[in-house]
């Protein structure tokens, strides 16, 4: 059985998104362990797993809801990637990078929750 999920095209951008964010801080310091690094890594996994669970609610308005969580989550990982810029973590260009992808991923997630309504 497939599941609704698997054919949104927000899903797989998500999967992309925590695919790089992943990359980026597994180059952290072991100290952001438990700070920094774990709230990036479950910010970003709380956009795709979102996006999952809404898509088995019974109602548009309930996907909608969890839609509307994934936005938060969204920039979330986006103002994670300032601090993690000003903490030297990351450069400047992959600030950039994570800036452009989670603007494409948060207009994406509201043009398909204009699909809904």
């Amino acid at each position: 059985m497939a599941f609704r999920f698997e054919s949104l095209e927000i899903w797989h951008k998500a999967r992309a998104y925590a695919t790089k964010v992943y990359a980026l801080t597994a180059k952290f310091p072991r100290h952001e362990d438990y700070g920094l690094r774990s709230q990036l890594n479950r910010a970003v996994n709380s956009i795709g797993l979102n996006i999952a669970e809404g898509s088995a609610k019974g109602s548009h308005k309930a996907f909608d809801y969890h839609l509307e969580i994934n936005l938060g989550s969204t920039f979330e990982v986006v103002g994670a990637s300032f601090l993690s810029f000003d903490r030297g973590y990351i450069t400047e260009d992959e600030r950039q990078e994570l800036y452009a992808d989670g603007e494409r991923l948060a207009k994406s997630i509201n043009a398909f929750r204009k699909t809904l309504h």
